[in-house]
């Protein structure tokens, strides 16, 4: 007997329909999984066979074959359980073959026979969907992340027997059901501790709204005790909301890390993470044995935080630079390429020397040249190149710190910065993918940057006085641009590029 059973494997933060076929044959018993599997796949036999035997059935006897299809692809993971499971039953007579067409069914199998919950669900049901299926069956903890997508029924089950009975006609199962305009409006609040309750630190305050509003890379030097990580800490207050689009681009990110809950399926608010300078480059990149998404990823639409930048390995820093610029991360492997989604803000925040007062009005720093110039090295030229912003966090002032804070809070400057995306929405809204001016390309640049005699003639001073490479004379461009947006202003001005060339300067003192 011979019985089919759609599933789906993960590959890198998509997915691929795979067929679960099960022969049962006359012969000794024996049960062989083909089709490229895993360890863990291949495991699938012992949870299986006790699942079924404890679930009530009983468990055939046979020449069991399972292969998965297409066998060319690697098949990992546990979703293959709940299908294989259901195949042998199937092939068995306790199913009819029509009852499994156009259904696709993943899960993991506990020796009782209940369903667990798996990652990447969000990312099999979507191409399900594409692949025509009318109904999925999944585990019952992913049944509100999978009823995201629209345009199939949703069923969560619990147990082996329910899949069967419910597959078989004989229970029935509420389909699942998740009001996405709810869950997404009511994610759209102000994100941290409001930048209100910062002392002084004006012109950091305006770089922090720059950043957010055009979506620049930003970094932050200063003597410590300046305030450099808690206004870091403070960005999320003023970012821009999510668009639905953005938030099921990060949903499912989260989705294959298995980071998403029950009782949150959708990313609502922009991602802010934090990794300590211990990290490696794998997992700030993404990779390991079976590739899954690392740092870079999981802060996609969002915000990369790397406090105490040189801390971090130089090789580490080093591995920034491809996703920085193309807005994704290859993790290339003999068997395939996988390719992770990372386009984020990176925020950094860095002492100025080893002992960090250098250029300090009241502690006198105790590093010689040699010192300080082998701990700025630590920082590539093409990495700086990459950030848009740098920003000199100075001391603040004893009576401001005695004084009530008196500066604009989150809330406004991020009516600001709405404002802005808005703009950029607008001139975006023919380019797919395409959501602030930080992720403009020279043809955008071209056409939404355009200097008049001015402006051009003091950027090329700049050019020739600064050396600025090529890609740093695009990102002033860019910052330009977002700084006219805020200002309500169509064209850019002299004004605009002076301001933008300011941010640039840091690099050449490094």
């Amino acid at each position: 007997m011979l019985a089919k059973v759609l599933s789906a494997t993960l590959a890198g933060v998509d997915a691929r329909m795979v067929e679960v076929e099960v022969d049962l044959a006359q012969g000794l018993p024996s049960f062989a999984t083909v089709g490229l599997a895993e360890g863990a796949v291949r495991e699938a036999k012992d949870r299986v066979r006790a699942a079924i035997k404890n679930s009530g059935y009983e468990f055939p006897l046979r020449r069991i074959t399972v292969n998965l299809a297409p066998a060319a692809v690697r098949k990992e993971g546990t979703g293959y359980d709940l299908p294989i499971a259901l195949g042998i039953l199937a092939a068995a007579g306790l199913l009819f073959e029509e009852s499994l067409a156009d259904t696709m069914v993943c899960g993991e199998l506990s020796l009782d026979g209940a369903v667990k919950p798996l990652p990447g669900v969000l990312s099999m049901v979507l191409a399900a969907r594409d692949s025509g299926c009318r109904r999925v069956l999944v585990p019952l903890a992913n049944a509100n992340e999978a009823a995201l997508v629209n345009g199939l029924a949703v069923y969560g089950v619990e147990r082996l027997e329910q899949a069967l009975d419910f597959l078989a006609g004989r229970e029935d199962i509420a389909q699942a059901y998740t009001d996405i305009e709810t869950v997404f409006a009511a994610g759209d609040t102000q994100q941290g501790p409001d930048l209100a309750e910062v002392h002084g630190q004006d012109a950091i305050k305006r770089a922090l709204e720059i950043a957010a509003a055009g979506g620049h890379n930003l970094l932050l030097s200063g003597v410590p005790g300046t305030g450099k990580t808690m206004m870091a800490r403070r960005l999320p207050s003023i970012l821009p909301a999510l668009t639905l689009e953005e938030a099921y681009e990060t949903s499912k990110i989260y989705s294959c890390a298995g980071l998403l809950s029950a009782e949150s399926p959708l990313i609502t608010q922009r991602p802010f993470r934090s990794p300590h300078h211990t990290v490696s480059d794998a997992g700030l990149i993404g990779g390991g044995h079976i590739p899954r998404p690392g740092e870079v990823s999981l802060a996609h639409n969002g915000v990369l935080f790397l406090d105490e930048l040189t801390e971090f390995k130089k090789q580490v820093l080093e591995v920034l630079r491809q996703p920085l610029e193309d807005g994704g991360v290859t993790i290339a492997r003999a068997s395939s390429s996988l390719r992770f989604p990372a386009r984020f803000m990176l925020i950094a925040a860095m002492n100025p020397c080893p002992c960090g007062y250098l250029g300090d009005a009241v502690r006198a720093c105790s590093c010689s040249p040699p010192q300080v110039q082998r701990y700025r090295s630590r920082l590539s030229g093409p990495l700086l190149d990459r950030i848009d912003i740098h920003a000199e966090v100075p001391p603040v002032p004893v009576k401001e710190l005695l004084a009530r804070p008196v500066g604009e809070s989150s809330a406004t400057i991020r009516a600001r910065v709405q404002a802005a995306r808005l703009v950029q929405a607008q001139r975006f809204e023919r380019h797919r993918h395409l959501y602030c001016n930080a992720q403009m390309g020279s043809r955008e640049i071209r056409r939404h940057c355009p200097l008049d005699a001015g402006s051009s003639a003091l950027l090329n001073q700049a050019i020739s006085r600064l050396g600025l490479s090529a890609r740093a004379y695009h990102r002033i461009l860019k910052i330009a641009r977002t700084i006219a947006d805020l200002g309500g202003s169509s064209s850019l001005t002299q004004e605009h590029v002076a301001e933008a060339i300011q941010y640039r300067r840091m690099q050449y003192e490094v």
